[in-house]
């Protein structure tokens, strides 16, 4: 199916990472031009820019803009991320969907009484706080560049529908984010772009870099798979699609506020002592 974003721009905060690269290849190949977000890996959405580019250049060797461009933010940083939305809005025009894709997930299992407050503040901080300030400066840019339709797509996790024991800082911002973020956004959204949509994702064990460390561990990949019917992890193209399906207006037109869960069934955790 044609999801007609060709030509829209889209803007994926934490691209160089497992399912942020594969988002950028899926709506590239629909022929959205990208705009990557990169903080402390942004050589790594460098180098996706001249991969996406060389897959897919612009006609006219002079033609500018590219299909693709890499931009470096700390989304923790309110100044940085207006200047990246700014610096993507004077390269293509405007900003049509916006995928919140950029957080951390602490490896060290670490239960909530022996959680520092440092550990606590740097996780809401990296996966709320930058959330938060990216999706208002959507917001600001879609007051400024008023038009009818416009797509938020949030990346949450399982980890924010069934809680993750030892990770209680990642999945309470995580449920922040797809419980109140999504829901309250999805109502805020359309008072500038009247079709304007707000919808979440929510992965649960996914094949990306952020997890190698969990699924090297042979028990704990039958912990995962447990309660999961579908008995696999995912591919981040399994995410991607469906960032994608949920940005087209055509595929996902009626479709706001939705938490849609990525996990093949998943039903909740086994319990580790």
């Amino acid at each position: 199916m044609d999801a007609q974003l060709k030509n829209q721009t889209v803007l994926i905060t934490g691209a160089s990472g497992g399912i942020g690269s594969a988002a950028a290849w899926v709506f590239a190949a629909e022929g959205a031009r990208v705009v990557l977000h990169g903080f402390r890996n942004v050589d790594a959405a460098r180098q996706l820019v001249d991969e996406l580019n060389k897959a897919a250049p612009r006609k006219g060797a002079d033609e500018h803009p590219p299909s693709a461009v890499a931009l470096h933010a700390d989304l923790r940083d309110e100044d940085q991320v207006e200047t990246l939305f700014a610096e993507a809005v004077r390269i293509y025009g405007r900003i049509d969907c916006l995928v919140v894709n950029a957080g951390i997930w602490n490896s060290s299992t670490t239960p909530i009484h022996k959680m520092s407050l440092t550990q606590w503040r740097e996780t809401l901080d990296a996966d709320l706080t930058s959330a938060f300030l990216t999706c208002r400066a959507y917001l600001r840019h879609l007051a400024a560049v008023p038009r009818e339709d416009a797509s938020i797509v949030l990346v949450g996790s399982t980890a924010a529908l069934f809680g993750e024991a030892d990770h209680a800082d990642y999945a309470a911002a995580k449920a922040a984010l797809v419980y109140g973020l999504t829901r309250s956004l999805k109502n805020e959204i359309i008072r500038l772009a009247p079709r304007g949509r707000v919808n979440c994702v929510c992965p649960g064990w996914t094949d990306t870099p952020m997890a190698h460390q969990v699924e090297c561990d042979p028990a704990a990949i039958d912990r995962a798979l447990a309660t999961t019917p579908l008995r696999k992890i995912a591919t981040p193209e399994d995410v991607a699609r469906a960032i994608v399906f949920l940005s087209s207006t055509v595929l996902a037109g009626h479709i706001s506020g939705a938490i849609l869960p990525i996990h093949g069934g998943m039903e909740g955790r086994q319990l580790h002592f």
